[in-house]
């Protein structure tokens, strides 16, 4: 005796697909490990919750995260834990989101293979995440902020020409920080530009090398796409203000929090683009041949209120932007 999928009256065949459909809808579980509470890194999380969200609406699988949504707050330890705990779980990939994130989750999935696919990492192969960024060549693949240092520079030079003294504010610590940072004294050497460098890893380093900056008489400050100046930001932003000096950085949430200039990607779409890319690995991809993403750097957000303070002039900037955004200063975007 056949087993019927309904007894009674037969199903018509539209309903009998449908059945059939939800029997071979999947479940997945996607993990995501924050590297800290920014701006930037804060609107790429719910860019991806609410991608898997929309994907999950569809009504074919569903990606379920939560539970399993952590925050580091820029502590190794507790990202190790986390990361094991999702591994606990049964997670069936893991989105890290900035590279020391990245970082820990690849050494932690690399005997389980559990698929990774990393948001906002600046230089993965410099960072040792890929072997290449059309083949990373292992469980890990992703998303990329990359910066174009020399578009910020500029900027810089068509709102001030006479700019002849920068500072370059940045943490050590952080991966992403290097190539920019070199790129940034290549093209000041290049111009003939004076520059120096202040760093920190703590909010209170942070201040510090502010201070020691605005002692300096910098006409302007650079800082690349750097959790750790992003996190610090609010607090330094009027310090520069004060001594009359634009910060510009690799990230529009730097422009939120009161820097005159935030240049780079649109993280709103970068977070979708990776929960895009988790959907296409859970469905099968292969993450060792899939093509890290990158995107194109046009996009200039500009704080109204310190270019007011200021007293610069940015209407040149269009001509070189894909985009220029204006904002005002708040802790997040809305």
């Amino acid at each position: 005796m056949k087993k019927r999928l309904l007894t009674g009256a037969m199903v018509s065949a539209a309903a009998a697909m449908a059945i059939a459909g939800a029997a071979s809808a999947q479940e997945y579980k996607v993990g995501i490990l924050q590297l800290v509470d920014d701006a930037s890194l804060n609107q790429i999380e719910a860019a991806i919750e609410a991608e898997l969200d929309a994907k999950s609406a569809e009504g074919e699988d569903q990606f379920i995260y939560e539970g399993n949504v952590y925050n580091g707050q820029a502590d190794a330890t507790t990202m190790n834990q986390m990361t094991s705990q999702m591994i606990a779980d049964e997670v069936d990939v893991i989105v890290p989101i900035a590279t020391p994130a990245a970082q820990i989750v690849q050494t932690a999935t690399e005997d389980n293979q559990i698929p990774v696919v990393f948001s906002a990492v600046s230089d993965p192969v410099g960072a040792g995440l890929a072997e290449s960024m059309e083949a990373p060549g292992a469980n890990i693949t992703g998303t990329s902020d990359a910066l174009n240092t020399n578009a910020i520079f500029d900027l810089m030079f068509i709102a001030d020409p006479d700019i002849d003294y920068v500072g370059l504010l940045y943490s050590q610590s952080e991966d992403a920080s290097k190539q920019p940072i070199a790129d940034a004294k290549a093209y000041l050497d290049e111009k003939g530009v004076k520059y120096i460098e202040k760093t920190g890893t703590n909010n209170t380093e942070v201040t510090q090398a502010a201070d020691a900056l605005i002692a300096e008489g910098v006409d302007a400050v650079f800082t690349p796409s750097d959790n750790t100046i992003m996190t610090a930001e609010l607090a330094i932003y009027e310090k520069f203000l004060d001594a009359g000096i634009a910060h510009y950085a690799g990230a529009d949430s730097f422009a939120l929090n009161g820097a005159f200039c935030g240049y780079g990607v649109d993280y709103e779409n970068l977070g979708t683009a990776t929960a895009d890319m988790v959907v296409d690995i859970l469905k099968g991809a292969d993450p060792a041949t899939t093509p890290i993403l990158t995107f194109d750097n046009g996009i200039a957000t500009i704080n109204t209120e310190s270019a007011e303070a200021l007293g610069l002039d940015y209407s040149g900037f269009e001509e070189v932007c894909t985009a220029v955004v204006e904002t005002v200063t708040a802790e997040e975007f809305e």
